[in-house]
């Protein structure tokens, strides 16, 4: 019986073993897309306890917590931090064959070298002795970021966001980069006339000037795209439940501005366009700067009113959503390369049963001028474990190159996420070595190691340019 957790986690094999101890291991981490809080990291901020670094914000703890019967006063309400932390070691138990156990735990011992298993009984000590180190100088946001020899961090930021904070940083030469990422999904959300003209107000007060015409608008918008750019901005996202790609015509989008402005509603049909000329729009933007563009689609967010109107968005009540996507997506790629303004494209899909769909859909467009231009990102959200990561690998492998992949990004809200690439090349290197042992490709060490650096690491930096 294997030992929970040692250093052949997740490696079946010698040759599995070999590929992630001689290969992937040392390679640094670009962590191109995630939604870590850059005031903390311009601050250098200290936590004061296990709970602030490891609760606050991650609803997929709080969906566990209440799973297993916690009130919701533990994981988003007013309860203090020590037993907050209560209740969710006496739920790790109950976590088996979830992911969290294994990220629990690697975390545990990456960050704190701690190898205890998390539960009620060795909840106390585990607390007492990380918030302990918590409190020095080698645990603050900085230190910890350093430690898990991370080169890149990506934000996600609003158009209206200052970005003060990724001035400082920058200013004050932290030896890892932190760069904003371009997220307009509040600037083209027209489904609601009330909170459209609350975003357009306060866009006005940012660059200091009335909006009356649609391009007057697209005038705003444009200059906070050129200001992230000043920022050292190379990369856009938006987070979509399917892309938008119907016909429209200016007189159209004019018309449905001025709807909007006027305070009233659109109809179905005018939001999808409206929609569909900002994202095709943004994407123009894009190209012209030479960004990388993103898109996350799939999530159905939001399905508990009740505990929406309580806790607010982001909180742990969202689920993968069942949306055509093919013909959509293809309109909209399309659209943008025959006119030769496709620039470079990264595709999340949260529903597994697209996965073949995304990666046949990505061979379509990569047209030689960049390896991998049109990519199939990797799983992400309830995606982003062991069976989730296998199935978009073997979907890529089978439909495209898993060789020229961008490979694992941490998607999250906690400092303490990093682990998630580790568990990641693990299962990427099982994979390659078990292959290699049942005789599927040759015992060629040496070019499947590069492969396997090369997924780890190398890939993300020639394709976004970044210099590390």
């Amino acid at each position: 019986m294997k030992k929970f957790l040692d250093e052949n986690f997740l490696l079946q094999n010698k040759t599995a073993q070999t590929l992630y101890h001689e290969y992937a291991k040392k390679m640094p981490i670009i962590d191109y897309h995630c939604h870590l809080p850059p005031d903390q990291i311009a601050n250098d901020h200290q936590f004061d306890n296990l709970t602030q670094v490891w609760l606050y914000g991650d609803h997929y703890k709080w969906r566990a917590m209440r799973t297993n019967g916690v009130d919701e006063s533990y994981c988003t309400g007013n309860k203090p931090d020590a037993e907050k932390f209560m209740k969710w070691a006496e739920t790790v138990p109950y976590t088996l064959r979830n992911p969290l156990y294994h990220w629990t735990h690697l975390e545990l011992q990456r960050y704190f070298d701690v190898h205890e298993i998390l539960d009620n009984h060795s909840a106390q000590k585990i607390y007492e002795e990380c918030s302990a180190k918590l409190q020095t100088s080698e645990y603050s946001v900085r230190s910890m970021v350093s430690k898990m020899n991370v080169k890149v961090i990506c934000t996600t930021d609003d158009p209206l966001d200052s970005l003060e904070h990724h001035r400082k940083i920058s200013e004050d030469h932290f030896g890892v980069k932190v760069f904003p990422a371009f997220r307009p999904d509040k600037a083209m959300n027209a489904d609601s006339a009330i909170s459209f003209n609350e975003y357009v107000g306060k866009l006005e007060k940012l660059v200091d000037s009335d909006i009356g015409t649609y391009g007057e608008y697209l005038d705003a918008l444009k200059s906070r795209h050129d200001y992230f750019a000043t920022l050292n901005c190379t990369v856009s996202d938006h987070g979509l439940e399917q892309v938008y790609a119907e016909d429209y015509t200016d007189a159209e989008i004019t018309a449905s501005f001025n709807t909007l402005r006027a305070g009233k509603e659109l109809t179905k049909e005018e939001n999808l366009k409206f929609k569909s000329a900002m994202l095709h729009i943004f994407a123009i933007w894009d190209w012209e700067k030479g960004w990388v563009q993103q898109f996350h689609i799939g999530a159905l967010r939001n399905n508990n009113s009740r505990m929406l109107k309580q806790s607010g968005p982001d909180t742990g009540w969202d689920s993968i959503g069942d949306f055509s996507q093919g013909p959509m997506l293809s309109r909209f790629l399309d659209r943008l390369d025959r006119n030769n303004q496709l620039t470079k494209t990264i595709i999340y899909n949260l529903n597994p049963g697209d996965n073949e769909l995304i990666a046949t859909m990505i061979g379509n467009f990569n047209d030689g001028t960049f390896p991998g231009k049109v990519q199939f990102g990797s799983g992400w959200w309830f995606l982003d474990q062991k069976d989730g990561m296998v199935k978009q690998l073997n979907a890529l492998s089978n439909m495209g190159l898993l060789s020229r992949f961008v490979g694992m990004l941490t998607d999250s809200r906690s400092f303490l996420s990093y682990p998630r690439h580790e568990y990641f090349r693990r299962i990427l290197c099982n994979l390659f070595g078990t292959e290699v042992e049942h005789g599927e490709m040759p015992a060629d060490i040496h070019w499947i190691g590069k492969v396997i650096e090369d997924i780890s690491f190398n890939n993300a930096r020639q394709y976004f340019n970044w210099k590390v």
